[in-house]
Formats: structure tokens, C-alpha cells, sequence
């Protein structure tokens, strides 16, 4: 018996089998490939957008709960300072002050970083880039 003859049935396809038929079956086993690969793309985005969606909808939650927290403690300072140290109205200014410096500390911090914002410097500098044989040029009289 000669090594060059086919010993399995899977030789003995591939010895009789075309090459424009073998390109066949690889095309449609790639196209299969990407048709699973999209779908499993997907099914992956759904479950990760579902549970992104969740997880908006826990932080949207956990930050009303936090605020009535802060709505509660400043009513409950009022009424400390104000059985304690000053009447209601004046501890009612003592708590408004307090938020009202809170509030201008956070605003002030928000504009900084607001301002450090630099756009799409990467963007704008690769445009910048763009070497002079890419522009359209005038063409020689």
C-alpha cells in the first residue's frame, strides 16, 4: 500500500472533494460563525442593558432615600438649635446658612472641573494631522 492514498473516509472527501467546493464550505461555515457571533452579541447587550437599567433605577432610589435622610437631619437641627440655643426662626436661618455654603462649595468645585474640560483634544489634534497629500489640491495648468 502507498502513503499517498487516502486511509480515512474524511481523506478520501477531501482528496475528491473541489477546491471551489471546499471555498464553498468554508464561506458558509464562516457566515454561520458570524450570524452566532452576532447573535450572541445580542444577547449579551440586552442582559448588560437590562441590568444597567436596574442598576439606574437603584442608584435613582438610593439617591431619594438620600435626600429625605438629609430633608430629616436638617429639620432635626432646626429643632435642636432651635429648642437649645435660638428660637425656631433663627435656627431655621442657622440650618438654610449651612446648605447654602454647601451648596456654593459643590457649585464651585462643579464649575472647576466643568472648565477643565478640554472637548476632543486627541480629535482635534489628529485632524490637525492630516497629512497635505490627503487635502484636495489644484491640479497644474
Amino acid at each position: 500500500m502507498s502513503s499517498e492514498l487516502p486511509h480515512t473516509p474524511a481523506e478520501e472527501k477531501a482528496a475528491t472533494t473541489s477546491l471551489g467546493d471546499l471555498l464553498g464550505q468554508v464561506t458558509g461555515d464562516v457566515s454561520t460563525l458570524m450570524r452566532q457571533e452576532v447573535e450572541l452579541a445580542k444577547v449579551e447587550l440586552k442582559q448588560s442593558a437590562t441590568r444597567a437599567g436596574k442598576g439606574a433605577g437603584l442608584l435613582a432610589g438610593a439617591s431619594e432615600a438620600a435626600r429625605f435622610t438629609l430633608l430629616f437631619l436638617s429639620l432635626a437641627l432646626w429643632w435642636a438649635l432651635g429648642a437649645y440655643l435660638t428660637g425656631l426662626g433663627w435656627s431655621a436661618v442657622i440650618v438654610a446658612v449651612i446648605w447654602g455654603i454647601i451648596a456654593a462649595v459643590l457649585a464651585a468645585k462643579g464649575r472647576k472641573e466643568m472648565q477643565a474640560i478640554k472637548g476632543l483634544p486627541k480629535t482635534t489634534q489628529t485632524l490637525q494631522e492630516i497629512p497635505e497629500t490627503l487635502k484636495p489640491s489644484e491640479e497644474p495648468r
